[in-house]
């Protein structure tokens, strides 16, 4: 179910990968995703099996992912069109999805404080990452640490030179080539040099989604991908 778990205090998060749903093929098997050609109840059943086993009781907090740099605080039982999302209530889930994107899971354990972000190509040049720093300082955090969940790499993610040179203007740290030798972007490297100027403690629990089976990947798969989630919450002290 998890291609990385872990707990930092009062927080707990993890990144999924494609394995303990009921999907079937070829979204099999736990297919995270919102929308899609997939069953609906076979989708419902797989977020029920994901709460169920990494947060008991706790509520949901998602979102309708655009591609832009907006940032929601959670209210469960909503679903904005954004790319972050914040809280600093205990027990609440914050999910977002990907496929090749990066999704980020952030925390301040000791100021209480937590978000989720999902950075593609888009979400990099607009600074989604940063912008969901920005929102939980607002809310109290300080010391503030990232973990960058499984995306594509830059040696799977070809590019045209133009698209390359747009995004490198924008965020230099994405500039990569191909493992056959062609332009790409590197959207994990710049996710991780955004977030390291502002201030955060950044851990790399990423793969890369095309080169791995067991996570879904967009870039190989097409339609027929269905979507990994990273996921985080603050306990409650009870």
């Amino acid at each position: 179910m998890y291609s990385f778990r872990t707990s930092l205090g009062p927080v707990d998060l993890a990144f999924t990968d494609r394995y303990g749903g009921v999907s079937a093929a070829p979204f099999a098997e736990l297919n995270l995703a919102v929308s899609g050609p997939d069953d609906e109840v076979a989708k419902k059943e797989n977020h029920r099996r994901l709460l169920a086993d990494f947060a008991p009781g706790a509520r949901l907090a998602d979102l309708y992912q655009v591609h832009g740099s907006e940032v929601a605080l959670a209210a469960p039982g909503t679903r904005p069109h954004c790319d972050g999302i914040v809280t600093t209530d205990p027990d609440v889930v914050l999910l977002v999805r990907a496929a090749d994107c990066v999704p980020v899971l952030l925390a301040d354990e000791t100021a209480g404080v937590i978000g989720a972000v999902h950075s593609g190509r888009p979400g990099l040049a607009k600074g989604a990452a940063t912008a969901t720093v920005s929102r939980m300082r607002d809310l109290g955090a300080e010391e503030i640490t990232a973990w960058v969940g499984p995306h594509v790499c830059g040696r799977c993610y070809e590019v045209p030179q133009e698209m390359q040179d747009e995004v490198a203007a924008i965020e230099p740290a994405s500039r990569a080539t191909t493992s056959w030798g062609t332009p790409s972007l590197d959207i994990g490297a710049g996710v991780r040099a955004q977030l390291e100027r502002a201030g955060v403690t950044v851990v790399d629990a990423a793969r890369c989604t095309r080169e791995s089976p067991d996570l879904y990947s967009y870039r190989r798969d097409g339609a027929t991908s269905g979507r990994l989630a990273g996921v985080i919450r603050l306990r409650s002290a009870s």
